[in-house]
């Protein structure tokens, strides 16, 4: 559990770090099995993008964590990255609003402030 808590920051500001856009955390533990937590990000451009999955990796494996799978990155359209415990979404801004993962994951709490994790 504290590690999924720590994941999660270090992730948040990965993301942070390289320009994401509308970063939101979702704790799903009391909806689904499948992880802790998701966090979802949009990004601008196909590039950047990538460059925010590339320093969620870089700054997660230097703490330790290592991502089970990645799905989306050449494309670059949505990058969903597998830690077990959390799951990132990048998004572009387009794929974040036709997915919606937000409404469709309202039973989640949504996390405003990660201190309160």
């Amino acid at each position: 559990m504290e590690a999924s808590r720590e994941m999660v920051k270090l992730a948040a500001a990965a993301l942070a770090e390289k320009k994401g856009e509308d970063i939101q955390v979702i704790d799903i533990r009391e909806v689904t099995v499948l992880a802790d937590y998701f966090i979802l990000a949009s990004g601008g451009n196909p590039n950047q993008i990538q460059a925010m999955a590339d320093q969620v990796e870089e700054d997660l494996g230097k703490a330790g964590y290592e991502c089970r799978q990645v799905e989306g990155y050449r494309t670059a359209s949505w990058i969903l990255m597998d830690y077990g415990d959390i799951i990132v979404h990048i998004f572009s801004r387009e794929d974040r609003l036709f997915y919606d993962l937000e409404r469709i994951w309202r039973d989640g709490k949504t996390i405003v402030d990660l201190e309160d994790l």
